[in-house]
C-alpha cells in the first residue's frame, strides 16, 4: 500500500467514524452538564478526560453500528449514498475492528474505576445505543430513542462523581430526550423524501405537517426541565442568561426550519452544538462565580 492509498484508507475510516461531525459533541455536552452538577462545579479531572475521550470514541462506535445496519438503505439516500460501508470503501471486517477498538479503549480507561452501578449503567447504555439503528424499522420516534441513548451518559457521569444517581439525574435524561427529539427531527427533515421511499421511520415523517411545532415544543420541554434542575442546584444569573441565549438559538431555528429547506434544517441541527455548549458554560461559570464569592 503506497502513501496515497494509505491516506485514502485513513480518510475513509475518518468518515466512517465521524470524527469531524457534530454528533460526538451532542453526546458530550449532557455528560459535562452532569459532571459539573453532580460535583457542584468541581469534577474529578480524570473523569472529565474519560468522558471526553469516551464520548468521541463511543459516538464513533455507534456511527459504525448505524452505518452497518443501514448499509443497504444508505445507498438509496442522497445524503448518505457516499458513506464508506455503502460504497464498499471500508469492508465489514474493517468496520467491526474499528468499532471493537473504540469500545476496548473506553473499557480500558474506566476499568480501574469500575463500580457495580457504573457497570450496570454502561451495559444499559450499550444495549440502547446499539439497538438504535434497528429502532428505525419499527419505532415511530427513533429520535427519542437516540435521545435516550445519548442521555444515558448523564447517570453514568453522575454515578462516576457521586457513586449514585438522583432525581435530577433522570430529569436531565428526560430533558435530553426532548432536546434530541428537537435537533434530530431537524436532521431527519433533510432526508424525509428519501426515507418515505425506502420505508424508514423517523419523527419527521411521524409528525408530518406538525413537524416544526413538535420541534419547538420539544425545545421548550427540554429547556424547562434543564431550568428546573439548575434552579434546584442553586444556580443563578449566569446559568439563566446562558439558557436564555440557548432559547434564542431555538427561536432562530424556527426561522430556519419553517420552510423545510434541507440546507437550513441541517444548519439548525448543527447549531445545537452551540446550544449544548451554552448550557454547559452557564453551569460551569455559575459554579465558578459561586466559589469565587465564597
Amino acid at each position: 500500500m503506497n502513501v496515497q492509498q494509505l491516506k485514502s484508507r485513513l480518510t475513509a475510516y475518518e468518515v466512517l467514524m465521524r470524527f469531524n461531525m457534530v454528533g460526538g459533541l451532542l453526546l458530550l455536552w449532557p455528560q459535562m452538564w452532569a459532571l459539573w452538577l453532580a460535583s457542584e462545579g468541581s469534577p474529578d479531572p480524570g473523569w472529565v478526560v474519560i468522558f471526553v475521550v469516551g464520548a468521541i470514541l463511543m459516538h464513533s462506535a455507534g456511527c459504525i453500528a448505524n452505518d452497518y445496519a443501514d448499509r443497504e438503505f444508505d445507498s438509496q439516500v442522497t445524503r448518505t449514498k457516499s458513506r464508506p460501508l455503502a460504497t464498499g470503501a471500508v469492508s465489514t471486517p474493517e468496520a467491526f475492528i474499528l468499532m471493537a477498538l473504540s469500545c476496548l479503549i473506553c473499557f480500558l480507561m474506566v476499568l480501574p474505576r469500575l463500580t457495580p452501578l457504573f457497570m450496570g449503567l454502561t451495559a444499559l447504555a450499550l444495549v440502547v445505543a446499539f439497538s438504535y439503528p434497528f429502532a428505525k424499522r419499527f419505532f415511530p420516534l427513533p429520535q427519542a430513542w437516540l435521545g435516550l441513548a445519548f442521555g444515558l451518559g448523564i447517570p453514568m457521569a453522575w454515578a462516576a462523581e457521586t457513586g449514585h444517581t438522583s432525581l435530577d439525574t433522570w430529569v436531565l435524561v428526560v430533558a435530553n430526550i426532548f432536546w434530541a427529539l428537537a435537533y434530530d427531527t431537524e436532521y431527519a427533515m433533510v432526508d424525509r423524501p428519501d426515507d418515505l421511499k425506502i420505508g424508514i421511520r423517523t419523527s419527521a415523517i411521524t409528525f408530518g405537517r406538525y413537524d416544526v411545532l413538535a420541534i419547538m415544543c420539544s425545545y421548550c420541554m427540554a429547556f424547562a426541565l434543564i431550568l428546573m434542575v439548575g434552579l434546584r442546584a442553586g444556580l443563578g444569573v449566569i446559568f439563566l442568561a446562558s439558557l436564555l441565549i440557548a432559547c434564542g438559538f431555538a427561536g432562530y431555528h424556527y426561522v430556519l426550519i419553517r420552510n423545510r429547506e434541507g440546507k437550513d434544517c441541517m444548519k439548525a441541527f448543527s447549531q445545537n452544538n452551540w446550544v449544548g455548549m451554552l448550557i454547559f458554560s452557564g453551569i460551569a461559570l455559575d459554579y465558578l462565580l459561586l466559589k469565587t464569592a465564597t
